[in-house]
């Protein structure tokens, strides 16, 4: 009489250890989930390592404070400003630049650095306004430069314009209008900023 048997159940094998970048980004991608979700007083470096599947030590061995962790992953998760900009015109560099800042400011990092600003003691509001500069604002001002020196070099702008007030222009107004009008930059708001504050301020003196 034949015996049934029962079908070999194959070995489970271990999910390969995460190490390293690998590692490190999804503790700074579960610190954006946590941000988003709870807050900046509700996040826990234990709910970050659990989001992350992984031990509360291997945060802490990466990020000594909580406000270490939220600052790199406020700055990781902003968008580059590497790429440099030349799509022929000043006024097409221009609306491409402040789609960027635009991009950066209501990005998933941005909205959540936003939020935790409004959450922190002043003590630690100065660390995370660092982050808007160095990862905003200063790139911003870095692209502007570029672009308007290669103006003046085409002929499209005047001498004069390469100064640290028109750099600012962009993200001062960016930033004011955001905060204090609680505007979102719609296209059309971009266009009426280039057109009537930047190109004014760029254009060549006429002869």
């Amino acid at each position: 009489m034949a015996t049934s048997r029962t079908a070999p159940v194959p070995a489970r094998t271990a999910s390969p250890r995460r190490r390293g970048a690998v590692l490190e980004h999804a503790i700074l991608e579960a610190a954006l989930d946590q941000l988003s979700t709870v807050g900046w007083n509700g996040l826990t470096m234990e709910g970050v390592a659990a989001g992350a599947q992984t031990g509360k030590a291997a945060v802490y061995r990466r990020w000594p404070s909580k406000e270490d962790l939220v600052a790199d992953a406020l700055q990781a998760g902003l968008p580059r400003f590497d790429e440099n900009l030349d799509l022929g015109s000043v006024r097409e560099d221009l609306l491409e630049l402040c789609r960027r800042a635009r991009e950066a400011m209501y990005s998933r990092s941005g909205s959540a650095l936003r939020s935790v600003i409004h959450e922190c003691d002043t003590a630690q509001v100065e660390r995370f306004h660092r982050v808007i500069v160095d990862g905003v604002v200063e790139p911003t001002v870095e692209l502007l430069r570029k672009l308007i020196s290669r103006g003046i070099e085409r002929g499209e702008v005047r001498p004069g314009a390469a100064n640290s007030y028109v750099f600012d222009a962009v993200p001062a107004m960016m930033m004011y209008r955001s905060k204090m009008c609680a505007s979102e930059w719609e296209e059309r708001d971009l266009e009426e900023m280039i057109d009537q504050l930047m190109m004014p301020l760029l254009r060549p003196d006429e002869v």
